[in-house]
């Protein structure tokens, strides 16, 4: 009995990076993401733009047009927080990044802002998935129920080999 809560302690809580509708990454329109080519992990339909941290971590990767965000844990776990899709060709135009490489952040801070309705405007996607691109070193990730969501709030569940 013990040994089960031991397993349960090495959980780690993931929160959601934005507020929206939560769904599971199998649901998203496009197939490098719905067959976690690139990773486990969860979706959200975004109803705002504020990104926050969905865990600690420092920030390890930013792109130059400002569509994805890196993050990187203490334990070695690599976050992909990808804004939108196919919202590499808007250049960077409807997102406004908040921090910078090299920057530590706690879960629940604020990462950047997107312009949904520009992104909506301009035929994109404005899904955000969070990917946990290096499953190598988890043993499970938790499904995720569609519901909605608040940012900042634990909806997903990662443990650690």
């Amino acid at each position: 009995m013990f040994n089960f809560f031991k397993k349960k302690n090495k959980g780690v809580e993931i929160a959601a990076a934005v507020n929206g509708n939560s769904m599971p990454i199998t649901d998203v329109k496009d197939d490098v993401f719905s067959t976690k080519m690139l990773g486990d992990g969860y979706a959200i339909k975004p109803s705002d733009g504020e990104i926050v941290a969905p865990i600690d971590g420092e920030i390890t990767t930013l792109f130059p047009t400002k569509h994805a965000i890196g993050i990187t844990t203490d334990k070695g776990l690599e976050i992909l927080i990808h804004l939108g899709l196919d919202t590499v060709e808007l250049k960077g135009e409807p997102f406004k990044v908040k921090v910078q490489k090299g920057d530590k952040v706690k879960k629940g801070d604020s990462l950047a802002q997107m312009d949904l309705a520009s992104i909506t405007d301009k035929g994109y996607d404005n899904t955000v998935i969070v990917v946990y691109t290096n499953m190598d070193i988890l043993s499970s990730v938790s499904t995720i129920e569609p519901k909605t969501v608040t940012r900042g709030e634990d909806i997903q569940v990662i443990e650690y080999k």
